[in-house]
């Protein structure tokens, strides 16, 4: 580990922290600009500042949870792209907004936290992976979704717009398309994919004017899909060989072996584009009063639980980055209560001075900044789609996941009846849960409350009373 926040420093700056009343913000002089920079697909132990990576991989990142917070529990709301996104943008879980699984638009009247800043005088702005839309062909047959967005399905994000729907199948590492307002291609050639979309913020930048909203939404870390491999650019391939393997690997078999080194690259590489980004906005006179947040949509695991990347209950697929620097957030903190991506868009609209819509389901996190902890209630709420249709609980000391009888292939559905209990791990015990204690005598009464927390937030985020048979999962 390169540098850490130390306790001292949590309490120290907690102390000094200005107080506000639980579930307000500090109003604003004036309405601070927002930058949100998704990666795709980064793991949450790759940051320095989390202490669990000693390979000095995040000094950019670093920096900005030194200045701002850093979330040590943050979780998507489903690992797989298109719905945790538009979890990130309406605040709602994927029962309510809909979209359930990859290939499902977000729908066209969906109140985002793009409109609601649209409506108090922002505008909204967007580069890079979008994934919420229909979308029009790109160059790959068979992939009819995912090149230029329409206007309506953009998510409120009307002003600026250089995206693909499908950005893992419009481009390559160092070559491909986007997609401008009036759907145009921006092709790029030489260039590094992620260099090439921080060189567009650069062109934003230089004549926004504010308050801005801009969300950079790279493909990196993400693997490139038609070769399955993870691309660095030139000058990180094989700078990490031999590289810190995380302990949840370790053990199991799985695609790490020969990913990690070039995955590290690419973890290098948007670090580098974060600090590119935060001396943009210091250039342009932005810095004191501009939010930006670095985040994941989800994690990767390797092919270690299933054959794939994420779509799992692990850490390794659910536990996300989250930092946040600039007004209110310079705090210097680490904040280890649990958060979602349903809570970012309260959280950045109450730190606004803006009210948050009732769609939203999510709550601001604001309150903990002052280490106001009462009335937070410390448990996520998670689906899983596609892989297998299920439900998770995760708590400070437990992950709880249930799953239906999976279908054949790849067929799931957006919820079932009756769910089955898959995994328990008891995470101070087994951080990097190899030992699955569902179905255990010792664990009954724990199983049974969490059961029953589990049920009770399906309901709250469905409307819909599910049942969790007292059998195991079916894996055959």
């Amino acid at each position: 580990m390169n540098e850490t926040i130390s306790r001292r420093d949590v309490l120290r700056s907690g102390a000094l922290a200005a107080a506000a009343p639980l579930g307000q913000a500090p109003q604003p002089k004036n309405k601070p600009n927002i930058v949100v920079i998704i990666s795709d697909q980064f793991r949450a132990d790759c940051i320095g500042a989390a202490g669990s990576n000693p390979m000095g991989l995040t000094p950019n990142l670093d920096k900005m949870a030194r200045r701002g917070i850093i979330f040590q529990s943050a979780m998507c709301s489903q690992p797989v792209c298109a719905p945790t996104r538009a979890s990130i943008f309406t605040g709602q879980y994927p029962e309510k907004h809909g979209v359930w699984k990859n290939g499902i638009p977000l729908r066209e009247n969906a109140t985002t936290i793009a409109t609601v800043l649209r409506e108090a005088g922002y505008s909204a702005n967007y580069i890079g992976k979008w994934h919420l839309g229909k979308a029009g062909p790109g160059p790959v047959p068979g992939h009819e979704h995912a090149g230029p967005v329409p206007a309506p399905e953009r998510g409120g994000f009307l002003d600026l717009w250089e995206a693909a729907n499908e950005l893992e199948w419009t481009s390559h590492a160092y070559e491909g398309d986007l997609y401008d307002t009036d759907n145009r291609v921006i092709p790029f050639s030489g260039t590094y994919r992620a260099d090439f979309l921080t060189e567009r913020a650069r062109r934003f930048l230089q004549n926004a004017r504010a308050p801005f909203f801009l969300v950079l939404s790279y493909l990196e870390v993400h693997h490139q899909n038609d070769i399955d491999q993870f691309v660095p650019p030139k000058e990180y391939k094989g700078k990490f060989q031999n590289p810190f393997v995380p302990g949840d690997l370790r053990p199991l078999p799985g695609s790490w072996q020969e990913q990690l080194p070039d995955y590290y690259g690419c973890v290098k590489s948007m670090d580098d584009q974060v600090g590119a980004v935060n001396q943009m906005l210091a250039e342009h006179g932005f810095a004191d009063n501009t939010i930006v947040v670095f985040l994941s949509d989800h994690g990767c695991h390797f092919k270690t639980r299933n054959t794939e990347y994420k779509r799992s209950p692990h850490e390794s697929s659910i536990h996300v980055p989250l930092i946040i620097q600039g007004p209110p957030f310079d705090r210097g903190l680490m904040i280890p209560e649990l958060v979602s991506h349903v809570d970012l868009a309260p959280t950045l609209l109450q730190a606004a001075g803006l009210g948050v819509p009732a769609s939203m389901q999510g709550h601001s996190f604001l309150p903990l900044l002052d280490r106001k902890t009462e009335g937070w209630r410390n448990e996520v709420y998670l689906t899983m789609s596609e892989f297998m249709t299920g439900r998770i609980l995760r708590t400070p000391e437990w992950t709880y996941a249930v799953a239906a009888p999976k279908d054949a292939g790849w067929k799931s559905r957006p919820a079932a009846d009756e769910y089955f209990e898959y995994l328990m791990y008891n995470l101070p015990a087994d951080p990097f849960q190899h030992v699955n204690l569902a179905g255990r005598s010792e664990t009954r009464d724990v199983a049974k409350y969490l059961h029953e927390r589990l049920l009770a937030r399906i309901e709250e985020a469905s409307g819909v009373r599910a049942k969790i048979g007292t059998d195991l999962f079916p894996y055959s």
